[in-house]
């Protein structure tokens, strides 16, 4: 026993005084923030939540497009969900960079859509019009029932952002997340509240791009498209 609790009094303390890496001043990480491909969910408006539903076949066309477009732009580290929507779209990007998936971090997955999930936006505000409503124009104030609030999202979601710039400092990373995640955190990296969480959209695939330097977040692209030849 006592041996056991050495080692376990050893482990500790490697963990705990490991060094950090810390950026120095000046030093630019880049976080390039994707949403996944399209899935047979989103064509029928059902919220996926958790579900971990695939890509359809446009939705694989668009991660490879993604990939594509991307494939010469360097690329340090990939971190993803791991719903199969967000890893598949993460996966194309990678394999074309000659690289793997670094790791998952399930808090980054969508949010919890708790009783909700797997049922259609008709279905939600026939069966609770009232919290329906509230859901589109006051989203921050809904606790999903044996789900999350956007604040429990953006949560997680920025503690996997702060691991990832702790871990990687001064390094391009990419993580592919979910739409509603990556609005929340959007919202929490600009330090405008998950009050305007409403005034953004997140398409299919689409990029994101921000940059941490010096304690400080700033956003260079926002929901870009361009590699469908879509502008919106």
């Amino acid at each position: 026993m006592k041996i056991c609790l050495r080692f376990l009094a050893l482990v500790l303390a490697a963990i705990i005084f490991a060094p950090v890496q810390v950026s120095a001043a000046g030093e630019v990480t880049r976080v390039i923030l994707v949403r996944h491909g399209e899935t047979a969910s989103n064509v029928k408006n059902i919220y996926q939540g958790w579900l971990d539903t695939p890509l359809n076949e446009n939705g694989i066309r668009q991660a490879e497009a993604l990939a594509e477009y991307l494939k010469d732009v360097p690329i340090d580290v990939f971190i993803c969900s791991p719903l199969k929507r967000a890893y598949v779209t993460t996966q194309k990007v990678a394999e074309l960079h000659g690289m793997q998936i670094d790791y998952t971090d399930p808090r980054l997955r969508e949010i919890n859509y708790g009783d909700w999930e797997g049922k259609s936006a008709d279905e939600w505000k026939k069966k609770n019009p009232e919290q329906f409503a509230m859901w589109k124009k006051k989203t921050w104030l809904v606790i999903n029932p044996n789900g999350e609030s956007l604040q429990d999202l953006a949560n997680r979601a920025r503690a996997a952002l702060n691991d990832a710039v702790a871990r990687y400092p001064g390094k391009t990373i990419f993580i592919g997340a979910h739409g509603h995640t990556n609005i929340s955190l959007l919202c929490d990296v600009l330090n405008i509240g998950q009050e305007n969480f409403r005034k953004f959209t997140q398409s299919n695939t689409c990029i994101n791009v921000l940059e941490y330097k010096d304690g400080a977040w700033k956003a260079v692209v926002i929901n870009s498209t361009a590699h469908l030849n879509k502008l919106f």
